[in-house]
């Protein structure tokens, strides 16, 4: 058993397909396919379980795949430690959607430019996902909404976020849930922390939601609300990003719901040279709020 191996392992567990993790890592699926037969003859034992167009990791391969977190993050670790504290080696960093495509480029620059011996993989995903990751091991560190009383987790806040509903443009000023009773509503799949956060603000309001239609990037939602079909919720530095955000209109939330603070969070005692650096970089950066965010009525 080889890393390489445990690496072709891996990126097929996580893409649930052959073809999708040879395109991430850049390799031919038939070469994936072949290793993947080799490595299940070797240890004796079905890895993954075939389900139409997708594989499933079976019991053993979902135990395989613990492990190889692990193995990966201490082959990581010894390389720090031997080449005394030098960030270098693959370091994986988990983020939100949104934090992703507002607050991380400039980041992401900074820290490729300074460490270039680092092979850094970022992937984007709901909170509940990246905790997950963080969890087995998949992760070295995660951008999640928080902040998070886990044990197990350490973490630094990142960046403040303030959150505001979208409506069309014809829609009434919004102050309460109960006033969008019933109306469509347009978020992420469960597991994402501002979903959790816009349902809790209908059940403060002892409101119904309507049906939720679950939309997987934040311009699909902006796109549907400004045709009038329902609402969204989203942070007001992602609007402000996003074309055609003059078609809608924008609802500012009184708190505890008006804002959100995101963290860097990673396992205890798994601060390695790589997440130090990381931690240093950020620090010393602090993310622009939007010019939206600073146009918006403070909420009550």
């Amino acid at each position: 058993m080889e890393f390489s191996q445990l690496r072709i392992f891996q990126a097929v567990a996580e893409e649930g397909s052959i073809t999708r993790a040879a395109e991430r890592l850049h390799r031919v699926p038939s070469n994936l396919s072949t290793r993947l037969k080799q490595l299940e003859e070797q240890m004796g034992v079905e890895l993954f379980m075939r389900e139409r167009q997708r594989l499933r990791l079976s019991p053993a391969g979902q135990v395989l795949l613990d492990y190889t977190a692990r193995l990966f993050a201490l082959h990581d670790e010894a390389l720090g430690a031997v080449q005394g504290g030098v960030p270098a080696g693959k370091f994986t960093l988990g983020t939100m959607y949104s934090t992703a495509a507002i607050h991380l480029p400039s980041l992401l620059a900074r820290y490729h430019r300074t460490y270039p011996a680092v092979n850094l993989h970022v992937q984007s995903a709901p909170s509940g996902e990246l905790l997950e990751g963080l969890l087995t091991g998949r992760l070295d560190a995660a951008l999640v909404d928080g902040p998070l009383e886990l044990a197990g987790l350490d973490g630094v806040e990142f960046c403040e976020e303030r959150l505001v509903l979208i409506s069309d443009l014809d829609h009434p000023p919004i102050s309460r849930a109960q006033e969008v009773q019933g109306r469509e509503v347009f978020t992420f799949r469960q597991g994402c922390s501002y979903r959790a956060r816009l349902e809790a603000w209908y059940a403060s309001d002892r409101a119904a939601m309507g049906r939720v239609m679950e939309i997987e990037s934040y311009q699909g939602m902006l796109a549907c609300v400004a045709a009038g079909s329902g609402v969204a919720l989203m942070p007001a530095s992602m609007l402000a990003s996003l074309p055609g955000r003059e078609n809608v209109r924008i609802h500012p939330l009184k708190q505890p719901f008006a804002s959100a603070t995101t963290w860097l969070m990673w396992r205890k005692g798994m601060t390695g040279a790589n997440l130090n650096a990381w931690i240093e970089l950020q620090q010393a950066h602090s993310p622009q709020t939007s010019e939206l965010s600073l146009q918006l009525p403070l909420p009550a």
